[in-house]
């Protein structure tokens, strides 16, 4: 068994793990886009498919399913396996990432998308199923909870080889595959549980040398950046990914504004939603509502509305977007503004930047983790210092005042990654670290030396 990486070792884009299980048979977990630094203009698979019998997708990020069209287009014609959240939400990313980064050509696309559904197989959390394996190996995989995004999962695969010689004399290996992992107590979905067992875990560490703010923290920080942001009736901008991340920002507005007394300001705050996408995935976000933890599902019986409620406005159209950037320039109004995308690599927050990062009125949150090389990050670096960006090859000085609040990440931190491991009743002989930057890579590696010993095997990926 080998396990090779043509993505997200270097940085925290483009995941795509090849487990090599015999010269025959590999099984791909994910197949990612590149953004920011790690970005490719060539993104053909350049790795040999002939011997890939299935992919397995933890979630729908486009920095791990982005590829998918180029891996169909290199003759791979094995099946998809994913949750059924996945399963639903995946089209739409695909969809959108042919339009943004390959053709609007509407007969490609749906050629594309049936081919896509063609291969999809969805199964249940917790459900076994058997990989197609070639040779004296059989192979199963299950889904577990990854609390990331909606559907998102780890994955467990077990390797058994038996001898021909001996069909009793079985020996069998399990790797688990973390995908993205999910920060413990974040909204809407619940806490990644560890599994019973590994013997090679594969890991993320995008926030291996880091902690985030706890729930109850990171949500007061929130109410007085906003109160504070539109006390100068400015617009707040905030990146967000259109799949997780809007909603968990989505139900914490709504929740400050429950709280809020009658003539608060927080009643005349508008909340401005600008991205189809994410209102396609907010969608399903309630159609998968068993989906949910225990205290959204107790809010909904109470008959509120987490993700839909007065104070959110939802733009769709182009036109539409254009006439609401027209009038928060002409109005001064207090307005929160959610747009795609969450690393400002494209998508409509682009145009909200080009326009009002140069306002004193005007505030950015940045509530996740900003990639080397995007336009976020450079934002993030240059704001404090009253810097400047190019935006459409226009320079543009940063006026807005810049605040970054860690935990709204949908990452785990450092002690969920470490939990993650200790909680195993059967701990790893073989720990591979990857997806994050090389200090992150190394702080995590350090952290799981302290705490499980040096008899197990870390492994930082390159």
């Amino acid at each position: 068994m080998q396990i090779l990486h043509h993505g997200a070792v270097n940085g925290v884009t483009g995941s795509c793990h090849e487990l090599v299980i015999n010269p025959q048979t590999s099984i791909l977990i994910d197949c990612g886009l590149f953004q920011g630094e790690d970005a490719k203009v060539d993104l053909s698979i350049e790795f040999n498919t002939t011997h890939i019998s299935a992919l397995i997708v933890t979630h729908c990020h486009i920095d791990h399913v982005g590829r998918i069209p180029y891996l169909l287009a290199a003759g791979f014609k094995g099946p998809i396996f994913t949750t059924p959240a996945s399963a639903s939400l995946l089209p739409l990313v695909i969809e959108d990432a042919l339009k943004v980064g390959v053709t609007r050509d509407p007969k490609i696309i749906k050629a594309c998308l049936n081919l896509l559904q063609k291969y999809i197989v969805s199964v249940n959390f917790k459900t076994w199923f058997t990989l197609p394996c070639k040779g004296e190996q059989t192979a199963k995989a299950r889904f577990q909870r990854a609390g990331h995004i909606l559907g998102s999962a780890y994955i467990e695969i077990d390797i058994t080889h038996t001898t021909s010689s001996n069909q009793h004399n079985k020996n069998t290996h399990r790797v688990v595959f973390s995908g993205d992992l999910g920060a413990p107590y974040t909204a809407l979905l619940p806490t990644p549980k560890a599994p019973y067992k590994a013997d090679t875990l594969v890991i993320e560490s995008t926030y291996g040398d880091k902690n985030h703010q706890g729930r109850k923290e990171r949500a007061h920080t929130l109410k007085n950046v906003i109160e504070r942001a539109v006390a100068d009736n400015g617009v707040v901008l905030v990146p967000a990914f259109s799949i997780g991340r809007t909603q968990e920002l989505l139900y914490e507005l709504e929740q400050l504004i429950h709280q809020s007394a009658k003539g608060s300001p927080w009643r005349n705050i508008h909340i401005i939603l600008d991205s189809p996408m994410a209102a396609d995935f907010t969608h399903q976000y309630k159609k998968f509502k068993h989906l949910w933890d225990a205290e959204a599902k107790r809010k909904v019986a109470m008959g509120r509305h987490p993700l839909d409620f007065k104070a959110l406005t939802t733009i769709n159209s182009h036109s539409e977007h254009q006439a609401i950037i027209n009038y928060l320039s002409s109005h001064q109004t207090p307005a929160i503004v959610i747009a795609a995308s969450g690393m400002c690599t494209g998508g409509r927050i682009v145009n909200y930047l080009e326009r009002f990062l140069d306002d004193l009125t005007t505030d950015i949150i940045f509530v996740g983790y900003q990639g080397r090389g995007t336009l976020g990050r450079e934002i993030q670096k240059y704001g404090p210092r009253n810097g400047y960006v190019f935006i459409n090859d226009t320079r543009i000085t940063i006026n807005a005042q810049v605040h970054t609040i860690s935990g709204y990440s949908a990452h785990a931190d450092q002690n969920g990654l470490v939990k993650f491991v200790t909680g195993m009743k059967k701990k790893p002989s073989h720990i591979k670290i990857l997806h994050g930057d090389d200090n992150a890579k190394h702080a995590l590696a350090n952290k799981y030396k302290e705490v499980l010993g040096e008899d197990i095997k870390i492994e930082i990926a390159t």
